[in-house]
């Protein structure tokens, strides 16, 4: 089992618009999962930019764990409790 970064452990469903930028959270901190809001600031983390292919909803990972990052590819499942 591993262990999540930061607090979150299940995805964020979230509505993004074809063809926008988007800047994921990969720290863990930030208040407004899956994104970024510069509490990675002072850390060795740095967000992830991501350019919307379709306005659409997308499970976003949330417990940083995702080999598919931004993308939940359900890591969450081997989170130690």
């Amino acid at each position: 089992m591993v262990k999540a970064i930061g607090d979150y452990t299940e995805p964020v469903v979230t509505e993004v618009t074809a063809g926008e930028t988007y800047w994921f959270c990969r720290c863990g901190k930030s208040k407004s999962q899956p994104w970024c809001d510069g509490s990675h600031s002072g850390t060795e983390y740095t967000p992830m930019e991501w350019v919307a292919p379709q306005s659409r909803l997308y499970q976003f990972c949330a417990c940083k764990l995702s080999e598919k990052a931004p993308i939940c590819d359900a890591s969450h499942g081997k989170i130690a409790p």
